[in-house]
């Protein structure tokens, strides 16, 4: 088998650039070989116009919702926004099936990698089982009222039968296989949307799992644990949904309903637009002494989208957290792309270091959806996947960089 030899304006390892200096060495299959100096790795060099990097890790995507590309109006608020997905999200399958496969056609284009996917029913299972990325799945589950916790539950349980039969499937035919993983977990949707029947359903099957769940997205959401007040309340009224088996904690919603994670070995917490430095703090403490790792997915163009704010980028690197990106779903987003969330912090939050925010996208990432041992980094046996960000200003700046896929 051969090998293919890399070198750029810059190659950036997962964790820190090494300098215009350096060469990439992989073998034929994309398996990484060594990083050399340029004395020493010979000829046959392919000279590339731009950074080399690990590929791309989408930790937070909704694959399932690509047919409703466009189809709500931007900045509804994240209630109306809800309302909308749930009365507008069923369409033919044929129609949702091929939304799908030219979403993740898209995300192959832009580089990415492996993907932390959120599933509610089984429609990405077949695209998934082509392994043309890795995908962790989280099968989510959602239901306010008490009495519908057994049937959610038992529907999740339905849907995660569908993924684990493709994640062991006997017809291993393809040597991607074993580069393109398929992992999976239960996740409950949000802390406004799951009873306490439906945690106690769920709690037990965290243990070694990574576990995700949409935090903080809206002051609605702390206003719900707080008061029993607000917008959510005006959302569980226009769906019928009676709320009087729930009683405001007097906190926000994370320290309300954390403590209920404690058995998950990882922590994927998204969107985080309203999350507090007390918040931070409690959550970082229980996650030590759970011994957890802890982590934050941005997803700053859906932020923008829907609410039209951002989360608290600077408190969230103030505090050390691990810090992931994600893309939401194309309800909620113009594409499905991690350099354009990259270049959306960038312009929002100039004086964080590019080899910061490569990381988010890169090692974090894969740690945060225990793929690290595959992805994320360029070090010897890993195939990561090669990507080349193009068009980078003399300062690494990356308003106007592209991406290009080279492995």
């Amino acid at each position: 088998m051969g090998f293919l030899q890399f070198s750029g304006q810059d190659l950036f390892d997962g964790k820190q650039f090494l300098g215009p200096g350096q060469v990439l060495i992989t073998n034929e299959t994309g398996r990484v070989e060594a990083i050399l100096p340029r004395s020493e790795a010979g000829e046959d060099i392919q000279e590339v116009p731009g950074v080399l990097s690990p590929g791309f890790v989408n930790a937070h995507c909704h694959l399932e919702l690509s047919h409703m590309k466009g189809r709500i109006p931007e900045h509804t608020g994240l209630p109306e926004f809800i309302l909308k997905i749930v009365s507008d999200r069923h369409h033919p399958e044929e129609e949702i099936l091929a939304a799908i496969a030219s979403a993740e056609a898209h995300m192959i284009e832009q580089g990415i990698v492996a993907v932390g996917d959120i599933s509610n029913n089984y429609l990405t299972a077949a695209q998934k089982a082509m392994r043309n990325l890795a995908y962790y799945t989280f099968v989510e589950i959602s239901g306010w009222k008490p009495e519908i916790a057994e049937p959610r539950f038992s529907n999740a349980q339905k849907v995660m039968e569908q993924f684990r039969g493709i994640t062991t499937a006997a017809s291993i035919k393809s040597p991607q296989i074993s580069t393109n993983p398929l992992q999976t977990s239960y996740s409950p949707h949000a802390p406004y949307s799951v009873s306490k029947e439906l945690w106690e359903m769920m709690m037990p099957h965290f243990e070694g799992n990574t576990v995700t769940i949409h935090n903080q997205e809206t002051p609605a959401e702390n206003e719900l644990f707080l008061k029993g007040s607000g917008d959510f309340v005006q959302m569980y009224q226009a769906m019928n949904i009676d709320q009087a088996h729930f009683t405001p904690t007097g906190k926000n919603s994370l320290p309300s309903y954390f403590p209920q994670l404690q058995k998950a070995k990882n922590v994927l917490l998204v969107h985080n637009t309203t999350t507090t430095e007390t918040d931070m703090d409690f959550a970082a403490a229980s996650a030590a002494a759970h011994e957890q790792s802890l982590y934050y997915a941005l997803c700053v163009n859906a932020n923008l989208y829907i609410e039209n704010a951002l989360p608290p980028v600077e408190l969230l690197r103030s505090k050390n957290a691990n810090i992931v990106l994600g893309t939401d779903s194309l309800s909620s987003n113009h594409q499905l792309s991690i350099l354009s969330e990259m270049q959306t912090i960038a312009k929002h939050f100039p004086m964080i270091p590019l080899e910061e925010i490569l990381q988010w996208a890169t090692s974090n990432g894969a740690s945060a959806l225990q793929m690290d041992a595959q992805f994320g980094s360029f070090a010897p046996g890993k195939k990561p996947g090669v990507i080349a960000i193009e068009n980078m200003g003399g300062d690494k700046s990356i308003g106007k960089a592209s991406v290009r896929r080279l492995i």
